[in-house]
């Protein structure tokens, strides 16, 4: 399972989930702290004061108790997703419709070589495009 940060210069963290493994909230929160705010750190620098703001649906890890004190711990922002409204999930929408098309008909030898071409296929995209992945977001919103 993969997921990704992304903002309007690009993306910020691919985290692919092991094989087997559950995503529960303490999974959730070590990848908030230990790997989403570190790269953010160097990604964006000295952007960190001015807030994070988290857009994630209401999937137990992301509303569990722990996570949202781990989030306020942070200082990070969440920006409420109204149920039901999937033109306001703009990574299902924007970011892995286009990358679901990318891939189709190709075929893995390993975990690895997906990951590896994931990888290409983000980092390949020109800042226009998470750039207007948010515009289009914020237009939806309104």
């Amino acid at each position: 399972m993969l997921t990704v940060f992304w903002d309007s210069q690009g993306p910020i963290l691919e985290h692919y989930q092991e094989r087997g493994s559950t995503i529960n909230s303490a999974c959730n929160n070590e990848m908030l702290i230990d790997r989403l705010k570190p790269e953010f750190r160097s990604k964006h620098r000295g952007q960190l004061s001015e807030g994070i703001v988290l857009l994630h649906d209401n999937a137990c890890p992301h509303t569990a108790a722990h996570t949202v004190e781990t989030i306020q711990k942070l200082k990070f922002e969440v920006l409420a997703h109204p149920p039901c409204s999937p033109d306001l999930a703009p990574s299902d929408y924007h970011l892995f419709s286009p990358l679901t098309e990318a891939l189709r008909g190709l075929q893995f030898t390993s975990d690895q070589e997906l990951k590896e071409v994931v990888h290409a296929w983000l980092t390949s995209q020109p800042k226009t495009f998470f750039s207007e992945g948010i515009k289009k977001f914020v237009q939806r919103w309104k």
